[in-house]
């Protein structure tokens, strides 16, 4: 009785064993040369490629490249032009892989096309097929092999990664422009500002005053420069220079330059920087009176000594550097190939007032590193 259940023991571990063992056979697949026309890759190393991809995945039992390689040698085959069904079935069977994955790499235009197909040997019909269209970034083979691979048999992938390979008019970066890291916004800038506190009223106040007799809003135009200096992930960190003048349509010349330091996002567009900013303008040492603004010197000969004494707004003085510091916000609209910056700005109040404002501009995507 006891050899009875001893028997029927080992016969039980017998089965859970071959159980374990079928469930951890796979299927063999073997990947010979990949075709490849117009890339900087050859057949022979765009199937490596393929080949370590597949293995990431864990599905298939891979033969080793140096396997192919002496299976090949051993039985005189010629894979140098192998990529229709017929000739990889005649290999697959001399081979006796499950599965042959094949398919091409090439270049169309501005579109480079990787094509995968599973042949299944032994049913001698094609399992699977993908088609995947990815930019032209010879850099990026690996990660465009990757992305056609994991679609092939329905593995997730980096959507964003994925954006980046395929999507022409997607914010530069240093994936889908690897000649350019950066997203370069130089251009001409145009745009309004308008003048609030006690520079507005200068600027309203006639000119019998010492005032400008204008509205305190004028039009804008300058140019941007910029310089980036990191560029990491989905956000680039930079510097503007920007000259400008404003004034004109008021009768005036108010140039103006503008330091900041800020961060872009390369994939929405979006970006805010802060920073100095300096302007050229007529002042005198001048002081309140009740509603009105006087001259230092009439201020003295009036007797007044608690009058606060200043460097005020004069149309009559003498042309001096005024300082505020700025912070401004903006998105940029991609049409095509053309970029607009649109942002919206403002110097932090001071008791001389403030001033808040609007820019636009444009430029086309410039493709030289």
């Amino acid at each position: 009785m006891k050899k009875m259940y001893v028997m029927a023991a080992i016969l039980c571990l017998l089965l859970l064993n071959l159980n374990a063992w079928s469930q951890n056979i796979r299927p063999t697949l073997t990947v010979l040369n990949i075709d490849t026309k117009e890339v900087q890759l050859e057949p022979s190393q765009m199937g490596n490629l393929v080949r370590i991809e597949i293995e990431k995945l864990n599905i298939y039992d891979v033969t080793d490249r140096y396997d192919v390689a002496y299976i090949v040698q051993k039985n005189n085959l010629n894979i140098t032009n192998c990529y229709g069904k017929l000739c990889l079935m005649e290999i697959g069977n001399v081979i006796k892989s499950d599965y042959i994955l094949t398919g091409s790499a090439e270049l169309y235009g501005e579109t480079i096309v990787i094509t995968l197909r599973l042949v299944n040997i032994k049913a001698g019909s094609i399992d699977k097929t993908t088609v995947v269209e990815f930019l032209n970034l010879p850099l990026e083979m690996q990660n465009m092999t990757a992305i056609a691979i994991r679609k092939m048999f329905d593995k997730p992938v980096d959507e964003q990664l994925y954006s980046r390979l395929t999507k022409p008019f997607n914010f530069d970066n240093a994936i889908n422009n690897p000649y350019k890291t950066i997203i370069n916004l130089s251009g001409p800038r145009f745009g309004y500002s308008v003048i609030f506190g006690e520079n507005a009223e200068r600027m309203k106040a006639s000119s019998n005053t010492g005032g400008f007799d204008a509205y305190p809003a004028s039009f804008l135009f300058g140019y941007q420069f910029e310089k980036q200096y990191l560029n990491e992930g989905n956000y680039q960190a930079l510097f503007e220079f920007i000259p400008m003048i404003g004034g004109l349509d008021q009768q005036m010349f108010i140039p103006s330059l503008t330091f900041l330091n800020g961060f872009r996002n390369t994939r929405t567009g979006w970006e805010v920087a802060i920073g100095p900013t300096f302007s050229l303008a007529t002042y005198s040492r001048m002081g309140k009176v009740g509603n009105a603004y006087y001259m230092e010197s009439e201020i003295k000969q009036m007797g007044l000594n608690d009058v606060q004494i200043k460097n005020t707004l004069n149309a009559n003085g003498t042309v001096s550097l005024g300082t505020a510091l700025i912070v401004g916000v903006g998105k940029t609209i991609k049409s095509g190939k053309m970029n607009i910056p649109i942002n919206v700005f403002g110097t932090i109040p001071t008791k001389e007032g403030w001033r808040i404002g609007i820019s636009v501009g444009y430029n086309a995507k410039n493709t030289n590193m």
